[in-house]
């Protein structure tokens, strides 16, 4: 059993990993039962993932950005037993030459030092205008 702060650790982690834009490394930072879901409505991004798809939509957006990477900073975080809420703000120029700046909430279940679910709560506005539009 992990501690809340180990917990915020973590989570903090799965951020600096997922700035790598190393989709092997972002996955392995997961419980094998993961799952992982975003806010919204836009077809594409939105919705519940499993691990293995999880994977094939990261492998498909990292390659628009212009250094392969979302870059993901946590503002802060709070835990309580195996939960941790994150705020978080993202960096990515793309490709296309638009840059995405977002804001968001992460909240994190853990279990046996791993993340286990994910809801990744944004504007999910913003997100569509830069990668649809």
């Amino acid at each position: 059993m992990t501690t809340p702060e180990q917990n915020i650790e973590i989570a903090n982690n799965f951020a600096k990993v997922f700035s790598t834009g190393d989709v092997d490394a972002i996955l392995d930072c997961l419980h094998p039962d993961a799952t992982y879901w975003v806010s919204g409505q836009i077809e594409g991004m939105s919705g519940n993932y499993d691990k293995k798809r999880l994977g094939e939509l990261l492998r498909g957006v990292t390659s628009i950005y212009r250094e392969g990477a979302l870059q993901i900073t946590p503002t802060g975080a709070v835990a309580q037993g195996d939960r941790v809420a994150v705020e978080a703000e993202s960096y990515a120029e793309l490709n296309n030459g638009r840059v995405y700046k977002n804001q968001y909430h992460f909240l994190f279940d853990i279990a046996d030092g791993k993340i286990i679910h994910v809801k990744e709560y944004m504007d999910t506005k913003h997100a569509y205008d830069i990668f649809y539009s």
